[in-house]
């Protein structure tokens, strides 16, 4: 009798456990993410169908396009938080939203709970033939000696425009961006002589250094680019402010459970691991990035902080 009534407390507590916490997923889950065909969506899709393999359950995205990565965060942020609705969002949606736009709809460290880093896409520092510099430190020297610099940027509060902002703080001189409608409109701009330089994405921009169209100066990743490792980093070139990368992250609503934030971020880990999705994120000009829960909570913190101050002093707010 004794044992039957052990049995039996077992039962009761198992039944009082979440199925969630269970047998996750025990259903479809949905990655919302932003614009479809850019470069948010593509990943999220890739790492749907490697999770659902995983997992073998359907994993679908969801698209929100618009207002800067926030509509996605504003649906992931507003859904049930049992672990079927995850999120991917950038550097734009995590930490330069909330300095960016006075009435941003979410708080990312609030009502958002980190998952994972996932890929990071460095920009290369381009230059028209025309430009007399042969590499960065005569570029910088350049800059100085004019009077204007024109830099082409895919538009407002975008990684380019950003990174334009932090040279012009950087080296004191007059830059001004000049903004287009995406990185392949500002890259036509440069190479027709309409700027003089620019922050481009690798993928843009690389074809046209390769076939010396333009000249490349720096990569503001962390270390090298595996598909461009002749060109250095700003870091290595004396110049670590500029270190700029456009950033993925996996996030699901604040109060998932921690057992299903666990059990995924493992999953995901494993999967950025994996040659398949490097091989992926390489083609789009970016690489694998992971992270435990708390290193992405940290590393938020460290992008809001620092891109705020660049803000601040440029005076950018979109309202």
């Amino acid at each position: 009798m004794t044992r039957l009534m052990g049995w039996i407390a077992v039962a009761a507590v198992l039944a009082a456990t979440p199925a969630t916490a269970q047998e996750y997923p025990a259903k479809a889950v949905r990655i919302i993410t932003s614009t479809p065909g850019n470069f948010h969506d593509i990943v999220a899709r890739h790492m749907a169908r490697l999770l659902a393999e995983r997992w073998r359950q359907p994993v679908v995205v969801e698209n929100r396009g618009g207002a800067g990565a926030t509509l996605a965060a504003t649906a992931t942020a507003q859904a049930p938080a049992d672990g079927y609705t995850l999120l991917i969002s950038d550097r734009t949606g995590l930490a330069v939203s909330p300095t960016l736009m006075r009435n941003l709809a979410y708080d990312p460290f609030r009502d958002l709970a980190p998952v994972s880093l996932v890929a990071a896409a460095p920009m290369i520092l381009a230059a028209h033939s025309s430009v007399p510099a042969a590499d960065m430190r005569e570029f910088v020297g350049y800059l100085r000696a004019s009077a204007q610099t024109n830099l082409g940027s895919a538009g407002p509060a975008t990684g380019p425009h950003l990174a334009g902002e932090v040279l012009k703080q950087v080296t004191g001189a007059n830059v001004v961006n000049v903004h287009y409608k995406g990185t392949p409109a500002a890259m036509t701009g440069l190479l027709g002589g309409e700027v003089q330089a620019g922050f481009m994405l690798v993928p843009v921009v690389l074809p046209h250094v390769n076939a010396g169209k333009v000249k490349a100066y720096a990569i503001t990743g962390r270390k090298r680019f595996a598909g461009a490792p002749g060109i250095p980093t700003m870091t290595e070139l004396g110049m670590a402010e500029l270190e700029s990368e456009l950033w993925l992250a996996l996030m699901a609503p604040a109060r998932t459970p921690e057992s299903i934030i666990a059990k995924v971020n493992r999953d995901v880990v494993e999967i950025l691991k994996s040659a398949t999705m490097r091989e992926a994120l390489l083609t789009l000009g970016a690489e694998p990035m992971h992270s435990t829960p708390e290193e992405l909570a940290a590393y938020m913190r460290s992008e809001t902080a620092k891109w705020k101050k660049v803000l601040d002093v440029a005076g950018v707010r979109l309202d």
